[in-house]
Parts: C-alpha cells; sequence; structure tokens
C-alpha cells in the first residue's frame, strides 16, 4: 500500500465490507457519501474507494496518470507455490487479457477485438440470441416454481456467448465450471481446504489449453464464429495471433455470461417486487430498454473496478501516491446524487443512461451492445411466454460473497396461471442503435 492510514482515525463509513456485513445492501451503507466523503479508504479492500461518479469518469479517462494492469480483486489468502504458479501461466507465459492492457498495447488488441461487437454484427446474431431465450424460456415454463438463476439466467447467458464465440454446445458445462473455478481463486477471502485451491487452478490450466486447442481449429478451419474473425477477419489486415486469441477466450466467456446472469436476475427482482410490475412489461407499458438500462444504474452487475495511481495524483479532493490502489465503486455511480434526480428509487423510463455499469473510457466493455441485446431479449422472452410470472413467497434478496460482482444466490419465482391471456402481444425490439 503507497499510503498509510490510521485505522484509530477512520470514519465509521471508511469500515467498508462488501464480503460481509455490505454484502447485499451496501447501497445504504454508500448513501450521500459522495457529499461528504468521495473518497475513503477501506481497510478491508486495501483501496482508496471512489464513489462519485464525475471522479470515477475522470480517472477512467486518464490512461496517463492509471494503469488497468492491476484491475482484477485480489485473494487475501496466501496460496501454495504450484498454485501461484499455475495462476502467472494458465492463459499462457506473459499473457494477459485485454482488460489488464494499458495503451500502446491495449489500442491495437481492443481494436480487433471490436470488429466481433459492432451493431452491424449484433443484429446478425440477434435470431440466435433469441432463438436461445425462447427455447429455455418454453422450457423453465413448465415448471411451476423455479430458481431463475441456475435454470435461466446463468445458461442462457452462457449459451449466447459461447455461441458467438463458436464453442460446440458440449463445452458449456465445463466453461461454467472453469468460470466459477476462476472466481473462486481471483476472490478468496478466507482459507480454503489446498486441495480444493488446487483443484481449482488445475481447471484453470485445462481452461488455457481448450482456448489455445480451439485457436489452433480455426486457424486451420476458419468458421462462421467470433475467434475465426478474430484470427482472419480483422480491420484494415489487422488480427490477432493464435497466442493473443488464446489469451482473450476466457475472460470473453467469463465476463461475457457472469455479469448478464447477474444483470438479469436484479432487473427481475426489483420489476417483479414492484406492485403490477411484471404486467406493466408484458403489456408494453414500460419498454424491455427502458427496465434494461435502470436495472444497471440502480444495482450494477460490476460493482466496481480497480485502478492503480502510477505518479502521484489528486482524485476528488484527496492527494494519492504512486502506487495506490484505487476500487472505483460503479454501482455508487448509479446512485450518485449529483447524477440523478432520484437514485434509491427503481423507476424505468426516468433517464438511467449515464450509468457506469459498462465502464468509461478506453476500457468501456467491448460487449456492451451484445450485453443489452441479450438483456432485452431475454425479458421480451419470459414476458411472452410468462406473463404472470411472481416471485415466490419469502423472497429476501442474498448475494454471493463474489465482490465486486452482485451475484443473487437464487431467485425463486413463480410462473402462474397458464390459461390467462397476455394482454398486447410483446413486440420484438430492433438491436439497431446497440
Amino acid at each position: 500500500m503507497a499510503m498509510s492510514v490510521d485505522s484509530g482515525q477512520l470514519h465509521e463509513h471508511r469500515l467498508f465490507d462488501p464480503y460481509g456485513a455490505h454484502r447485499d445492501d451496501p447501497y445504504s451503507f454508500l448513501a450521500g457519501i459522495e457529499e461528504t466523503e468521495s473518497v475513503f479508504y477501506a481497510p478491508l479492500l486495501d483501496a482508496w474507494c471512489v464513489a462519485r461518479r464525475e471522479d470515477m469518469v475522470a480517472v477512467l479517462r486518464d490512461d496517463r496518470n492509471f494503469s488497468a494492469r492491476d484491475h482484477n480483486p485480489r485473494s487475501t489468502v496466501e496460496l501454495p507455490g504450484d498454485v501461484t504458479r499455475m495462476l502467472r501461466t494458465w492463459r499462457g507465459a506473459d499473457a494477459v487479457a485485454v482488460g489488464s492492457l494499458d495503451p500502446p498495447e491495449h489500442s491495437r488488441i481492443r481494436e480487433v477485438l471490436n470488429i466481433g461487437f459492432t451493431p452491424a454484427r449484433v443484429r446478425a446474431f440477434e435470431p440466435t440470441v433469441r432463438a436461445i431465450a425462447t427455447d429455455l424460456a418454453e422450457r423453465v415454463a413448465v415448471e411451476a416454481e423455479f430458481d431463475f438463476i441456475t435454470a435461466f439466467a446463468v445458461p442462457y447467458a452462457l449459451e449466447a456467448i459461447c455461441r458467438r464465440l463458436g464453442i460446440p454446445d458440449e463445452y458449456l458445462d465445463r466453461c461454467r465450471m472453469w468460470s466459477e473455478q476462476r472466481i473462486e481463486l481471483m476472490m478468496l477471502q478466507r482459507y480454503t481446504d489446498p486441495d480444493r485451491v488446487r483443484e481449482c487452478a488445475r481447471g484453470l490450466m485445462d481452461f488455457g489449453a481448450f482456448s489455445r486447442s480451439l485457436v489452433q481449429e480455426r486457424l486451420a478451419s476458419p468458421q462462421d464464429d467470433l475467434i475465426s474473425e478474430l484470427l482472419h477477419d480483422g480491420k484494415a489486415g489487422e488480427t490477432l495471433t493464435a497466442d493473443e486469441a488464446a489469451v482473450q477466450i476466457p475472460t470473453l466467456i467469463f465476463a461475457g455470461h457472469m455479469t448478464c446472469a447477474e444483470a438479469l436476475g436484479t432487473i427481475l427482482f426489483q420489476q417483479l417486487q414492484s406492485p403490477g410490475g411484471w404486467a406493466k412489461v408484458v403489456d408494453g407499458t414500460i419498454s424491455t430498454r427502458d427496465l434494461v438500462e435502470e436495472g444497471l444504474r440502480f444495482d450494477s452487475p460490476l460493482a466496481g473496478m480497480y485502478r492503480t495511481a502510477l505518479h502521484d495524483v489528486v482524485v476528488g479532493d484527496v492527494p494519492l501516491a504512486a502506487g495506490s490502489r484505487l476500487l472505483l465503486l460503479y454501482g455508487a455511480a448509479g446512485r450518485d446524487s449529483r447524477a440523478h434526480a432520484c437514485p434509491a428509487g427503481f423507476s424505468p423510463g426516468s433517464g438511467s443512461a449515464s450509468h457506469l455499469a459498462f465502464g468509461h473510457g478506453i476500457h468501456f466493455c467491448l460487449g456492451a451492445g451484445f450485453a443489452r441485446l441479450e438483456l432485452e431479449t431475454a425479458i421480451q422472452a419470459l414476458a411472452a411466454r410468462m406473463p404472470n410470472l411472481t416471485l415466490a413467497p419469502g423472497q429476501v434478496p442474498r448475494h454471493r460473497p463474489v465482490f465486486p460482482l452482485r451475484a443473487l444466490t437464487e431467485l425463486r419465482v413463480r410462473v402462474g396461471r397458464a390459461d390467462v391471456p397476455v394482454p398486447h402481444p410483446v413486440v420484438a425490439e430492433s438491436g439497431e442503435g446497440r
């Protein structure tokens, strides 16, 4: 840590614990903090938390003074030596995913990756996403009650991104397992059985090997998928090397389905607990686009992202030394009273476009348009097939200890009577402009 803090001098609100006391509701704890102390040190995170939207945007725009290289959460558990070695090498020697790159290396990789998520490419893939959503909604609707997270949100988001990448369906379960193993290792906050840790690390080694083999297959035999596009169809002749493409695949799978599934759970929970809320989605009173944007603002699936100060800087009014670690609280930005008229109210259509759920600046989520398509399409499919969807009684939202992700442990819903007609047909919205 580059700047020491006397723990006896800490204000009460600085004792931020998103893994424990504030796991389910960090927002009550952070309410109004952007007005009083928008940059504060959190000992449990060993980081300076930035809670004001305008300060986050300033940091995200300033890649000369802030690095994304160490943007992931750190495990606080000392890992066995062999596990540490596997974590350093599972992607490949000196391999770095695009989210951890700084300019100028970041610029070239990002430009190639962008070709896979242009508005035209997203629109072309919309029928596939809609078919996945419709098929899964049909299958889960036969149950009177089910857990929306495990039965719909996660398998839907995982299948959509894997289909876009060109990953065969028989690998979906393994991709889900590898993603969970990555979360477990990256976010360890307490002692875990060494054998379990080694199992997770070996899983990541398999994940890396799988990605490299898939790239070799697409080099030899291109398909109509994103991996082939990265290797063969780069803009102005720019493509990724086999090693560069293989490094990105685990991140595209992991980030491409985890945050989407988390957002779906939050959006559905908030709308279903609103009196008459689901009926307004079914009859079109509330558009799926407005619902998605408000859900992303109200409770961002990514609560924050880390940055490291490269030089002595001032953030807000707080001077920070070079090497200081910052946590940009994207979720708090969505509740910033300076940016939103009613930050604590869930109100689709009230103007939610200024959220930071997809980040900002050069690291703005390259799959944002694809994620919006997935979220809107899923809600449309659910509304069409389950017009009488309700929360199962006794629902109290609980979140997994995987900060900075905001992941509900479960969301039990009931389908309701199948013989009640939909008030108005749900019309599919165009993907244009995403």
